[in-house]
């Protein structure tokens, strides 16, 4: 039985949303296969093993469960994968380490880099394609080079760049458009703006979450998603749809779906979701991903796929979009997740 190091929680932002991916993916880890070590990592960066069993995960109280209660580290020594407790004196090895954490130092390469440098296999993307999916300026062009996909306009700023800058760049893209970090998650510190009046606030938002923002024409019809998953044969879900009521899928409505809603399959022809999902893996490609990632479009009313980004950690509840373009294909939560850990131990 593989022993399966679950990472989640974090100092982001997205905290909360980590532990409701780590649950359901607790939950539907075959028990005949895998035993896992739940680590969870407070808003303060602490590291805690948990006592979760599944009796205690199906309880009203799992997210008392999931808080952790003994104090752990992980070992740097290459060549076995080891979990410190104790100081250091109780020692508990494991087979992979699995990191359900989104947004900054869960799925922007940092905590990929300690678990690689430690020589540990891992289930998901590596550093440089999570880094580099984490950074929106440095995915287009890659992208764009290496497939050909269109990417939206856009014009990038350290936090030192003067008020004229901004707008003049607001004046070449054009009304509306998108203020955003560079590197951040779950849509928070975006923004659209329809005026200069609303650049400095959208521009002080985006630096809350980044030291460098992008303006970023706005794209007009909908948004689509491809999951992909594999290393080198790939295989893709259904294509799904984003249907909003309002200008922005943000964070309250991309965990809440208040007015937004899912599609899934896309209301598209056959067509237009096969070239999303041949497009899809050429970006995944692009971007030296493996293991799984969602990757993003808008879809124009030309008919145009212009990329968005890729979500290297996904959601992963029963109700994300990841798992439901999966299910959309035939394969249920339990199957899936012995799949990318699969694909993250044996290669």
């Amino acid at each position: 039985m593989k022993k399966i190091l679950v990472l989640f929680g974090g100092c982001s932002s997205e905290h909360d949303v980590s532990l409701e991916s780590a649950h359901a993916v607790l939950l539907n880890m075959d028990p005949e296969r895998f035993a896992p070590l739940a680590v969870s990592i407070s808003k303060e960066g602490r590291w805690r093993l948990c006592a979760a069993d599944r009796e205690a995960l199906q309880g009203a109280h799992w997210r008392e469960a999931m808080e952790g209660c003994a104090p752990c580290t992980l070992s740097l020594d290459r060549g076995a994968p080891t979990l410190l407790l104790e100081n250091g004196l109780r020692r508990l090895s494991f087979d992979a380490a699995f990191p359900v954490l989104h947004g900054k130092n869960g799925e922007d390469g940092t905590l990929q880099g300690l678990l690689e440098m430690a020589g540990i296999p891992l289930i998901g993307c590596g550093t440089l394609a999570s880094a580099l999916c984490m950074d929106k300026d440095r995915a287009h062009a890659l992208a764009a080079a290496r497939t050909g996909v269109r990417v939206p306009k856009s014009a990038v700023f350290p936090r030192n760049a003067s008020d004229s800058a901004f707008f003049d760049a607001a004046a070449r893209l054009g009304f509306p458009l998108f203020v955003k970090p560079v590197r951040g998650g779950s849509s928070l510190g975006i923004t659209r703006i329809s005026s200069s009046a609303e650049l400095k606030k959208a521009v002080s938002s985006a630096f809350v979450q980044d030291d460098s923002i992008i303006l970023e024409e706005a794209i007009p019809g909908f948004e689509v998603g491809c999951a992909v998953l594999g290393n080198d044969v790939l295989q893709t879900g259904v294509a799904d749809e984003i249907a909003l009521s309002g200008d922005i899928f943000d964070f309250e409505e991309k965990y809440t779906l208040k007015t937004a809603e899912i599609h899934c399959p896309a209301r598209i022809s056959d067509e237009k979701s096969a070239e999303i999902q041949e497009t899809a893996k050429a970006i995944y490609r692009a971007l030296d991903c493996r293991g799984f990632a969602r990757v993003d479009f808008f879809l124009t009313p030309a008919g145009e796929l212009v990329f968005n980004e890729v979500n290297t950690i996904p959601g992963l509840t029963s109700h994300s979009r990841y798992p439901g373009m999966m299910q959309a294909v035939g394969m249920d939560f339990q199957t899936l997740i012995t799949r990318m850990i699969e694909l993250g131990v044996d290669g």
